[in-house]
């Protein structure tokens, strides 16, 4: 691991992000480099206008050693889409200024999240790794998309859908509190799995009656709940979370609180599983599928690790 120094660089901000805090975040960034002339080697900030615009400005960053992505996990997974698309030899590496609800990728770097200046200085003493990603195809998205923390079918990717429109909506809400509220509404109404065909690692076929099926790169989604509580992003496989029963509403609802901590894992209902390549079908419904927050279509989807894709700034002392 080397120290980490910035050099040239290139800050990517969602000035709506975190409820119009983005813009500030952003001056704030500004402002701490513009003073701290050791930090760079020169720097330019641009401010995201619509969606893929952040995809789009990382995919132009060759010139670049640094991007920084500012705001929530949507603009990051924008940032990351848009760096892999950069030849391996020429792409920069990331960095995370967290500002958003759910925060869910800072959290499993160690990052202060809706703190800019803090977190601006966790980067500026952190050091890089290599980190994994997820990839997953569908039959409706052929070309594929990264992922840099989650992946899920089912319920809580209905959940986590919900979360986006509320937010999209200007509700107040935030991080696993708006996560749990829209859980308990959609949770409520849950009355009928998916069937699923799931071959993980090319093993025998699981025929399942699907509520919920994660993958995580990370171990949280919805603003801190531990789906996967041991995902690390330098192991070189994705950790997954699925039910193997149907639980009432009632249990649901339990199952749902303890995953605020971990603990759904200790149920019967739950199975957990490694994998480097997952396939999945869905013979009967189109599942509400999330890929960090983002609605993804399709009723077949193909999922793999990719190792070692991308150098990110870690703060000091982090471990996976």
């Amino acid at each position: 691991m080397s120290r980490s120094r910035l050099a040239r660089t290139l800050i990517i901000a969602n000035p709506t992000s975190h409820s119009g805090r983005g813009a500030a975040g952003a001056e704030t960034v500004r402002r701490v480099l513009e003073t701290y002339d050791a930090a760079t080697d020169g720097f330019d900030l641009r401010l995201t206008e619509a969606a893929g615009d952040a995809t789009r400005m990382a995919a132009e960053s060759a010139d670049y050693d640094t991007v920084i992505a500012l705001g929530g996990d949507g603009v990051i997974h924008e940032v990351v889409n848009g760096l892999m698309q950069v030849d391996a030899s020429a792409r920069p590496r990331l960095g995370v200024v967290p500002l958003g609800s759910g925060n869910d990728f800072a959290r499993t770097l160690g990052l202060k999240a809706n703190d800019p200046e803090a977190s601006l200085a966790q980067l500026l003493a952190g050091s890089e790794r290599v980190l994994d990603l997820g990839h997953v195809t569908s039959d409706a998205c052929p070309e594929g998309v990264y992922f840099m923390e989650t992946l899920s079918f089912g319920l809580d990717a209905a959940i986590a859908i919900d979360t986006t429109d509320r937010r999209e909506a200007g509700t107040r809400q935030e991080g696993s509190g708006l996560f749990l509220t829209s859980s308990i509404k959609l949770v409520s109404k849950a009355r009928k799995a998916l069937a699923c065909e799931a071959i993980i690692d090319g093993g025998e076929p699981l025929r399942l009656g699907t509520l919920i099926f994660a993958v995580q790169n990370g171990p949280t989604y919805g603003g801190g709940f531990r789906i996967c509580p041991a995902a690390m992003p330098t192991d070189g496989r994705l950790d997954v979370c699925y039910n193997v029963r149907h639980p009432r509403v009632p249990h649901l609802l339990v199952l749902l609180g303890l995953a605020r901590f971990g603990l759904h894992t200790r149920s019967a209902a739950i199975r957990l599983a490694q994998a480097r390549e997952i396939t999945l079908r869905f013979p009967e419904d189109e599942p509400p599928c999330q890929v960090d927050g983002e609605k993804l279509c399709g009723t077949s989807f193909a999922v793999r690790i990719e190792p070692r894709a991308l150098r990110v700034i870690v703060p000091r002392g982090w471990s996976s």
